[in-house]
């Protein structure tokens, strides 16, 4: 089974959230099911300098205002992530001084819809031979930048009177579509009839994420509770009439964690291992961390933390307004995070307030997250909304116990902790209504458990041996592509 993942970032090498660390694991994962998987990336400079042995496969010729990218298609391998690539060289569209999507004022780039045409319109071609030595019987695309690939894909069939590969699209975050004013359309050469409500067509603009729900094969997202949330209008950011009509080919895989990098008894990062089994070197993870962040060395205090981006949807202006009386009770929080301008001057006002209790780092660094997460005792992801969410993963993972709202993909992986459940299935804490009267709540519940030194030691633990390795995703993707090309399944 040859499998082709496009995607626009990728861990190590380049990530702006999960989306990169599942890019990262998943190709190990469907290899070990016996998959021989390629991924296909743009060429930002990050991915070009992980690439070795590159060899240029074809100078691209892609249609309509494409053209302007002069793009190259190479071959090779990133051993930073173990996995063979095809990567767009295409400078013009790619190297930029701000990041991938967007400017250093976070202004998304105006070419966008050029830039990540190209990649879907790049997948068709492989599909279609261009790489005569390894043609994928699967492209499956990931999130909105690879949402044109199905469509693609659809037109070159039509195109040449025959079938291509089979697609599978992927949901990450529905609320990231790739809207783009319909004018661009006529700059993407896809079939005039693309662009109808039958089609790539959103309320009279060019949407790729529709793109790839409409025409890709088969659809899937990153949690059962996301894949039921995103057919109802609350959730289904006006895609909601679409997914229910294609309810019968859309399924929720949950996302893993990739042990070979988030696993504390053998994380280089971390200034002490420890296990479920031996949770000694916790503490002193602990201890580096309140000294790192100029935190009061207090082994006793309950350290809460947030990894995550700085937006609406993560309730972080919830956890603003719980703060002082989560601090008043004598706990102690770290933040990592970058996003909104408001909500980073906020946090930054509340650590300059009390900076024994409270600590901020704006930004994004990924040796700190794996510090702060295991000196934490409880990680906060209080959520409006959350696909899978990954970092009450790498909490359970490190035994930082996760206090979560009930949505997505937090309702399916932790378990509350109440008298009836501690010693049962207990792994975390659970609320519902977006409120921070309900986060308050919550957390005085998770510092009332950790006074009780014994029943939190044994959810700790609890947590801790929950597995939620990528074998079980990469098996039901297995599933979903011998559906998709049952002729070409190991």
């Amino acid at each position: 089974m040859h499998v082709l993942q496009v995607c626009a970032e990728i861990f190590p090498l380049l990530k702006t959230g999960g989306l990169a660390d599942v890019a990262g694991a998943l190709p190990a994962a469907l290899a070990a099911e016996g998959a021989q998987v390629r991924v296909l990336l743009p060429g930002f400079p990050a991915i070009l300098a992980g690439l070795e042995g590159g060899v240029e496969i074809s100078h691209l010729a892609p249609p309509g205002a494409m053209a302007a990218a002069d793009a190259r298609l190479f071959f090779g391998r990133l051993p930073a992530c173990g996995v063979d690539a095809y990567v767009i060289n295409a400078p013009a569209f790619y190297t930029r001084n701000g990041g991938p999507y967007a400017d250093a004022h976070q202004q998304p780039y105006a070419d966008n819809h050029l830039r990540f045409a190209l990649l879907g319109w790049t997948a068709a071609q492989l599909a279609g031979g261009l790489d005569a030595s390894w043609v994928p019987d699967v492209v499956h695309g990931h999130d909105w930048h690879a949402g044109l690939a199905p469509a693609y894909l659809r037109a070159e069939a039509e195109r040449r009177g025959q079938a291509l590969a089979p697609s599978l699209f992927t949901v990450h975050n529905l609320a990231y579509q790739g809207i783009f004013d319909a004018a661009h359309f006529a700059e993407l050469s896809l079939p005039a009839h693309y662009f109808a409500m039958h089609g790539v067509e959103f309320h009279g603009r060019l949407n790729f994420m529709k793109a790839g729900l409409y025409y890709a094969d088969r659809i899937s997202t990153v949690s059962p509770s996301y894949a039921r949330e995103i057919q109802h209008h609350d959730q289904g950011c006006g895609l909601d009439g679409l997914l229910r009509s294609r309810a019968h080919e859309l399924e929720g895989i949950l996302n893993g964690v990739d042990a070979a990098v988030w696993n504390p008894a053998v994380d280089p990062l971390l200034p002490a291992p420890f296990s479920a089994d031996d949770p000694a070197g916790k503490a002193s993870c602990k201890s580096a961390l309140q000294r790192e962040l100029g935190l009061k060395r207090a082994a006793s205090a309950p350290l809460f933390c947030v990894v995550s981006r700085l937006t609406e949807q993560k309730g972080l202006h919830l956890v603003l307004e719980a703060l002082p009386r989560l601090v008043e009770q004598g706990a102690q929080f770290a933040l990592l995070g970058s996003g909104d301008a408001a909500l980073e001057a906020a946090f930054r006002a509340a650590a300059e307030a009390d900076p024994a209790a409270v600590a901020v780092r704006i930004g994004y660094d990924e040796p700190f997250a794996h510090r702060l997460i295991a000196a934490s005792d409880v990680i906060m992801v209080p959520s409006h909304y959350e696909p899978c969410g990954l970092t009450q993963l790498y909490g359970l993972a490190y035994g930082a116990l996760p206090l979560v709202r009930r949505v997505g993909g937090l309702a399916d992986t932790v378990a509350d902790a109440r008298l009836e459940t501690l010693d049962n299935d207990a792994t975390g804490f659970v609320f519902e209504p977006f409120a921070a009267e309900a986060l308050e709540a919550t957390i005085r519940r998770a510092l009332a458990l950790y006074r009780r030194r014994a029943d939190w030691k044994l959810v700790r633990q609890r947590g801790m041996r929950q597995h939620f390795g990528w074998d079980a995703a990469a098996s039901r993707y297995m599933a979903l592509y011998g559906i998709l090309a049952p002729h070409s399944a190991p």
